[in-house]
């Protein structure tokens, strides 16, 4: 049996962001709350950005967002982006402050406008990776 193509979409999940995953695979999108400052942050870290503090924790976002900025992506070799063409790459603030980095599905190109209303759903990456992804709201 010949090899699988190398995965460059797959993240590295480390104990600090295990809860992130977990919380994906069941459907519900986890940020970073800092219990000395109130700055909620994403991508999921140890520490705050805004303040440096240690004492952060998790909390479920309500998953809703509106679109910052959007790119529609035609070409892209690498396996397994070329099985998605096209698909949209996408930066979202979510409701709860930061922006996220992330795809919309179910949308045409031309049916996108910044400041759309925007809701997140998953998709699953692989048997054991569920990756947040967004929809029209």
């Amino acid at each position: 049996m010949a090899d699988s193509p190398a995965r460059s979409d797959l993240p590295t999940i480390e104990p600090e962001s295990q809860p992130y995953w977990d919380a994906a695979a069941e459907g519900k999108l986890l940020l970073r709350s800092c219990s000395d400052c109130g700055a909620v942050h994403h991508y999921p870290r140890p520490f705050c950005p805004a303040c440096w503090s240690e004492n952060v924790e998790w909390v479920e976002a309500s998953g809703k967002g509106t679109l910052y900025t959007w790119s529609t992506v035609f070409v892209n070799d690498m396996y397994p982006f070329r099985e998605r063409l096209p698909y949209i790459a996408a930066v979202v603030d979510l409701e709860e402050g930061p922006r996220m980095m992330t795809n919309v599905i179910d949308a045409a190109p031309e049916d996108l406008s910044v400041g759309m209303a925007l809701q997140v759903t998953f998709r699953a990456v692989t048997d054991a990776i569920t990756a947040p992804v967004f929809r029209p709201a």
